[in-house]
This record gives C-alpha cells, structure tokens and sequence, in this order.
C-alpha cells in the first residue's frame, strides 16, 4: 500500500513540475512546446485509462490516468488560461480534445489490421470503450472550459478570496464536475454506478488537496516574476471575444497616449527652438551708413545711432569708454592713455 502511494506521488509531483517548468519557459521559447507536452500527456492518460491502471491507497481507488494525467492537463490549462488569456486556453483545449479523440481511434484502427491480417491481437494497445471514450471527451470539454469559468466567478469582489483558496475552490470544482458528468455518461444504467461515483469524488478530493499547493506556489511565483496583478476578466470570457478585445483596446489606447506625449513633447521642442531663432538676432547684408555721423538707415528708413541700430538687432550690449585718439583730441591736458613708444 505504502509503495503504491509513494510511486503514485512520485508520479504526480514529476508530472505537475513538467507541466509547470514547461509553461514557465513560454516568454523565452512561446507556447508551442507547451501544447506539444499536454498533447502527449493527453495520449499517454487516454492509454493508461483505457488499460485501466490503478492504485489502492488506503481503500481508496485511485485511477492513475485521471489522478496523475488528467490533473496535469487540469494545471496546465489552469496556468495557461491565468496568465495568457482565452485565446490560449482555446488552443491547448483543441490540443487536449484532438488527441483525445486520435488515440482510441489509432487504437481501433491498429486492432481491426491486426483481425484482418490474422495477427494476434495487440496485447499493449488497450482495446478503447465507444461509450467510455466519448464520454471522457465531452467530459474534458465542458471540464476545461468551467475551469475559466469558475475562476472569474470565484475572483469576483464580493466572494474577496485569497489566490490559495480560490486556485483550491477552482480546481475542487472542475474535478467534481468531472465526476458527475463522466460518471453518468459512462456508467449510468450500471449497478456499481452510485459506488463509481461516490469513490471517485472522494479521491478527487484527495486529489485536489494534493495538487492545489503546486498550482498556487506556481500562480504566486508567476505573478511576482510578472510584477503585476492577475488579469481579471469576464465570467464567460473563456466563450468569447471580449477579453482579447478589450485588451486590444487597451493596448490601442496606450499606444495613442504614448504617441500623443511624445508628439506634445516634439511639439514643445519644436515651439522652444523657434522661440530660440526668433530671438537670435543676426546682422547680414549691407547696412547704409552715414559718412559723416556714422548713423545706420534702417529697414524702415530712419537713422539710427550705430549702437541703437546693433542693440535692436543683435544680443550685443554697449558700455561707454574713450578711445586714445579721441582722448588725445578731446583731453589732451589729461595723460589718460601715456605713449608706450618711449
């Protein structure tokens, strides 16, 4: 008993670790070997439930398919949906669904060669159950797409759950509705039916308990390394356009704020610079001057003392002195300028 409790949590912790360590790497290498992973770990939990592997843990039966397997694609689409929005999640559901409907029939399909060929039949490729399996499909359908569902109602204002409670209560559900909807399908009308379904919600549980550390550690992880709070989105965003569109919008609308502060800003450079040019003040051309005063004519036609012409158009200033010739002319009694000659 202890030994297959110890292989099943072996089992699942290496799993859940992939999954997550996988999804982690998306901003480096995408999403694409993410949906390859949950593609063969759809193809790997169709086979080892069609074989019907299982474990006893303490007269718990645990089905190592639905516990290992589906709980990881349960996480997988978790993360995926949280952090990368419905567009995503649509993706990885098509991926999970695809799979899940190629691998019985592959298995039907190599079973009916080997009768026509009169081989034995084939021994390690678990012959599939019609109803088990369409039912199993549908199931992870309506399964995958409540998970969003049930997130965004749990992390409405009102209900004010922390991210461990509401990773819990999220996938809590999605397991129960698992049961209920798979069960029914697939062993409604039989006498172990009531017995499935009770033994199965009860594992569930167990389940859940197990996995909801690995999925809030990681939901809390990722959201420190994003530096921002989750996403919050509709209820029923996971059906529709809305959120990629809103988000759209947003981006739109951030992209116009920025342009428009960086045109606010060239504009203010463009208005300093001309306000600069317009008070530069160049002299060019040929300016008529008087021979004998020595007064400008300006552009205007009146004569203007030579400093009162160059202070209007120039940023020069004048302070008043003598030169020596005037000096020597004017002041000759006052030796303000002494000959250096001698």
């Amino acid at each position: 008993m202890y030994n297959e409790l110890l292989v099943l949590t072996l089992e699942a912790m290496a799993v859940y670790f992939l999954v997550l360590w996988s999804h982690s790497l998306r901003r480096r290498f995408g999403l694409a070997h993410f949906y390859a992973l949950i593609g063969g770990l759809t193809a790997v939990m169709s086979w080892v439930t069609d074989a019907g592997v299982q474990a006893q843990v303490f007269g718990i039966t645990f089905m190592v398919g639905s516990t290992v397997f589906y709980t990881s694609l349960l996480l997988g689409v978790f993360v995926v949906y949280v952090f990368d929005g419905p567009r995503a999640t649509r993706i990885a559901i098509s991926t999970i669904l695809g799979v899940s409907i190629m691998v019985p029939v592959i298995a039907l399909v190599l079973h009916l060669q080997m009768q026509i060929s009169g081989q034995d039949l084939l021994v390690y490729v678990p012959t599939p159950s019609l109803r088990i399996n369409v039912a199993s499909v549908l199931a992870t359908l309506v399964d995958l797409l409540f998970l969003g569902v049930a997130w965004e109602y749990f992390g409405q204002p009102q209900f004010q759950m922390r991210l461990c409670l509401r990773s819990f209560v999220t996938l809590l559900g999605v397991m129960w509705l698992d049961v209920l909807l798979f069960s029914t399908m697939a062993f409604l009308g039989k006498s172990d039916y009531l017995g499935i379904m009770t033994g199965t919600l009860l594992s569930r549980f167990v389940i859940s308990l197990f996995a909801s550390p690995f999925l809030w550690g990681y939901l809390k992880w990722q959201n420190k390394r994003n530096g921002k709070e989750i996403e919050k989105r509709p209820v029923l965003a996971i059906f529709q356009e809305i959120a990629e569109v809103k988000r759209d919008l947003s981006l739109a609308h951030e992209e116009i704020v920025c342009r428009q502060l960086v045109e606010e800003k060239l504009n203010s450079v463009i208005a300093e610079l001309k306000q600069a040019l317009a008070e530069v003040k160049v002299l060019r051309g040929f300016l008529p001057i008087c021979a004998s005063c020595k007064k400008i004519k300006d552009d205007q036609g009146y004569w203007k003392q030579i400093e009162e012409y160059i202070s209007g158009h120039s940023e020069a200033e004048f302070s008043h002195g003598i030169c020596p010739d005037c000096a020597q002319e004017l002041y000759p009694e006052l030796d303000i300028y002494p000959d250096k000659s001698g």
